[in-house]
C-alpha cells in the first residue's frame, strides 16, 4: 500500500512541478561553474531547493527535507558572497541533486524516501560550515556518525544555519522565522497517457552524473541494452489550457452538425429528396469532415511537448562525463522549442544519453589531442532538435577526430563481426554503419564507458521502434554527425496499403522509397536470389508472402522498394491500395511476430500494421527466393 494514501494526486503534481525544478537547477549548475559569481544563478538555485524542500515538507517526506535544507542553507551563504564556489563545493552540490533525484525515485514508487548517505550529509555539513572539502569521499573518511532521531530524521549541528519554520515543523527542531523564498507553485493540468515500464539507467558513469556510486544502481555494471531495474513511465502531460478550449470548441461544433444531420436524415426518411435537401445534406457531411480533422489534429497537438524538457537533462551529463574523462566539453542546445509526442520523450532519453556518450568517449579528442590538431581546448557538442515537414530531426554533432571508415572496415573484420569479401564491398556510409552491429566496438579496452560492444545496436533498434532512423555523417579530423529522423507522433502513422490476392497489409509510408512493376525481363539471379537493378543499385526481391510464411496464389506484379535501417530491399506484392493515414490501435493481449499495430479502413475492413524489422529478421533465409521460383506457375 502507498505511504501517501489519499495523497496522489499531490503527490503526482509535486513530482511533475520538483522534476522540472530539479533539471533547471542541474542546468543552472552546469553553468554556474563558469559563472560562479552570478547572483542570479545562485538565487535561482537557492529557490529551486527551497521550493522543493516545501513541497517535500507538505508531503511529510522528512529525508528529502534534511537534504533540500542542508543544500538550500549552503547556497544562502554562496548568494551572501560568504562562501565562495569552488570545484570540492560542487561535487558535493552535484552528488546532493543526484541524491534528490533518487529520492524521487522513491517517491514516485509511492513509498517515503530514506535518509541520504551520511558521508553526503557529513560533506554538506562541512561545506556549509565554510571548512575546506576536498573530496565527498575525502569528507566521508573523517565523517561523524550523523546525529539520528527514532524516526530516522538527520538533524543540523549545532550553529547550523536554520531559516525555515516548515523544516522545524518537519523534523521537530526549533528554527528561527525568516523570509520565505519559495517561487509560486503553477498546477498545470495534467492527461493521462498510457503507462509502460522502461529502462532505468545500469550504466556506472550515468549514475556517477545523477550522484550515484555504481554499487547503488540495480544491475551497475552490466552492459546497455541490458539492464535488471525498471521504473515506471511518467503517466501525464501537461497540456496548455488554449488547446484544450480548441478542443471543446471543434466538439461542440461537431455536436451541432451532428445535430443538423439528424434532422437532414428525418427528412429524407420522411421523403424530402429535393436538390436542395441533399446539397444541404453534401454541405453537412463536408463541414463535419473538416472538423473531425481539424479536432484530430488539436487533440494530436495535446500530445505534443517541448523537446526542451528532455534536452535539458543532458548538459549535467556531458559536464560529468567529460570530467570523468578528462575532457573539456560544452553541450550547446539548439531547438528546445521543438515539439515532439510525449510518448516517444522517454524513448528517446536512453539512446540520446549513449550518443552523447559515445561523442564524449569516441569523438572528441583529449587536449593534448586537440591542441595537437590545432583546435581548441574546449570541444562543443551540439545538440539540435528541428521539424522537417512531418518529421522531427535530432542531431548531435562534435567537432571531434571524426570516424576512419577503413579502420572501422579493419576492426568490423578483426572482431569476426563480418567476412573479408562483405568487407571488400563496403562504401564509406556502409563502414560508419558498422558501429551499429551487435557485438562491434572501436574502444582499445573495456571500461565503465564502453568497450562492451553494446550500445549503439541498442540505440538503432529503440529509434526504430518509434518509427525513426539514424544516419551517420563524418569527417575525418573535423568531426561526426548523427541525424535521428522520427515522426511528428506515433499515434497517427502514413502508409502504403498493399495486397497479397484481396488481403490488405499496411506497411509503414516513411520506408517506402518507390513503386515499380515486376518483369521477368528485368530480374537476375546473384549468388541464388533473385533481384533487381534499380537507378544502378542491385537490390534483393523479397515476396511478401514469404515474409509471411503464406501460400503464393499469383506471380507478383509490383515491387516496392524499401528501406529498413541499412537494409534496401524489393517488397515483391499482387498489387497495392494506395495511401492512407492510420489510426493504429495497438494489440495489447496478443500480438502476433511481424505486427506492429492494426488500422480500420474507410470502409470498416480492419487492417494489420507491419513490423516490417521484425518480419525480415524473423524469416531469416525463408525470405530469399531464386528467379525461378518467384515466377514458378502457382
Amino acid at each position: 500500500m502507498s505511504d501517501f494514501a489519499g495523497m496522489e494526486d499531490l503527490l503526482q503534481d509535486f513530482l511533475v512541478e520538483a522534476g522540472d525544478l530539479l533539471s533547471d537547477v542541474d542546468n543552472k549548475l552546469v553553468e554556474l561553474e563558469h559563472s560562479p559569481d552570478d547572483p542570479g544563478l545562485l538565487n535561482d538555485i537557492f529557490r529551486g531547493f527551497h521550493t522543493i524542500k516545501g513541497g517535500a515538507g507538505f508531503l511529510g517526506a522528512a529525508e528529502l527535507v534534511t537534504l533540500c535544507h542542508l543544500t538550500e542553507s549552503l547556497f544562502d551563504r554562496l548568494r551572501k558572497h560568504e562562501l565562495e564556489v569552488t570545484p570540492e563545493r560542487m561535487d558535493v552540490i552535484l552528488s546532493a541533486t543526484g541524491a534528490v533525484r533518487d529520492m524521487f525515485v522513491d517517491l514516485g514508487r509511492g513509498s517515503r524516501p530514506g535518509p541520504a548517505a551520511p558521508d553526503l550529509l557529513e560533506a554538506l555539513r562541512i561545506a556549509v560550515a565554510g571548512q575546506p572539502v576536498a573530496t565527498a569521499q575525502a569528507a566521508a573518511a573523517v565523517a561523524e556518525p550523523a546525529d539520528v532521531r527514532p524516526a530516522g530524521v538527520v538533524l543540523p549541528r549545532p550553529g547550523e544555519p536554520d531559516w525555515d519554520a516548515l523544516y522545524a515543523a518537519v523534523t521537530g527542531v526549533a528554527a528561527p522565522a525568516g523570509p520565505a523564498a519559495a517561487a509560486p507553485i503553477v498546477r498545470p493540468v495534467t492527461v493521462p497517457v498510457s503507462a509502460s515500464p522502461v529502462p532505468a539507467v545500469a550504466d556506472p558513469v550515468i549514475a556517477a552524473a545523477f550522484g550515484r556510486r555504481a554499487g547503488d544502481v540495480p544491475g551497475a555494471g552490466a552492459p546497455v541494452g541490458r539492464r535488471e531495474g525498471e521504473r515506471q513511465r511518467d503517466n501525464s502531460i501537461r497540456v496548455d489550457t488554449a488547446r484544450l478550449d480548441q478542443v471543446l470548441n471543434l466538439s461542440g461544433e461537431i455536436g451541432l452538425t451532428k445535430n443538423r444531420l439528424n434532422a437532414l436524415r428525418s427528412d429524407i426518411l420522411a421523403g424530402r429528396t429535393d436538390t436542395e435537401t441533399l446539397q444541404a445534406l453534401d454541405v453537412a457531411v463536408s463541414q463535419l469532415d473538416l472538423l473531425v480533422s481539424d479536432l484530430q489534429n488539436a487533440v494530436m497537438k495535446t500530445r505534443m511537448q517541448p523537446i526542451g524538457r528532455l534536452f535539458h537533462k543532458y548538459p549535467r551529463i556531458a559536464r560529468d562525463l567529460a570530467r570523468n574523462l578528462g575532457k573539456e566539453v560544452e553541450l550547446a542546445l539548439v531547438g528546445e522549442d521543438t515539439e515532439i509526442d510525449k510518448t516517444m520523450v522517454e524513448d528517446l532519453s536512453d539512446p540520446i544519453i549513449h550518443l552523447i556518450r559515445n561523442a564524449v568517449d569516441h569523438g572528441i579528442e583529449d587536449p593534448a589531442g586537440r591542441a595537437a590538431a590545432g583546435k581548441p581546448a574546449k570541444s562543443v557538442l551540439r545538440l539540435e532538435a528541428r521539424q522537417e515537414g512531418d518529421h522531427i530531426v535530432i542531431t548531435v554533432a562534435d567537432d571531434g577526430r571524426g570516424m576512419d571508415a577503413e579502420r572501422l572496415r579493419a576492426k568490423a573484420l578483426a572482431q569476426g563481426v563480418i567476412t573479408a569479401e562483405e568487407a571488400s564491398t563496403l562504401d564509406e556510409r556502409q563502414s560508419y554503419d558498422l558501429i551499429f552491429l551487435p557485438g562491434f566496438s572501436t574502444a582499445e579496452k573495456v571500461s565503465d564507458v564502453s568497450g562492451r560492444g553494446v550500445g549503439m545496436d541498442v540505440v538503432r533498434t529503440n529509434i526504430q521502434k518509434l518509427n525513426g532512423s539514424i544516419e551517420i555523417q563524418s569527417q575525418l579530423g573535423k568531426g561526426t554527425t548523427l541525424l535521428i529522423h522520427l515522426p511528428l507522433t506515433l499515434a497517427i502513422l502514413p502508409v502504403l496499403l498493399v495486397r497479397l490476392g484481396e488481403q490488405p497489409f499496411a506497411v509503414p509510408l516513411s520506408m517506402v522509397r518507390e513503386i515499380l512493376p515486376i518483369e521477368p525481363g528485368g530480374i537476375q539471379d546473384v549468388g541464388g536470389k533473385a533481384t533487381m537493378v534499380v537507378r544502378g543499385e542491385v537490390l534483393p526481391i523479397v515476396p511478401l508472402s514469404a515474409l509471411l510464411g503464406w501460400p503464393r496464389e499469383a506471380v507478383p506484379q509490383y515491387g516496392v522498394v524499401m528501406q529498413s535501417g541499412a537494409s534496401v530491399f524489393i517488397l515483391a506484392i499482387d498489387s497495392f491500395a494506395g495511401r492512407e493515414d492510420a489510426v493504429i490501435k495497438s494489440l495489447e493481449v496478443f500480438r502476433p511476430k511481424g505486427v506492429a499495430g492494426v488500422t480500420t479502413l474507410a470502409n470498416g475492413q480492419i487492417v494489420l500494421i507491419l513490423d516490417m524489422k521484425e518480419l525480415l529478421e524473423s524469416a531469416g533465409e525463408r525470405r530469399s527466393v531464386s528467379r525461378s521460383t518467384l515466377f514458378e506457375a502457382v
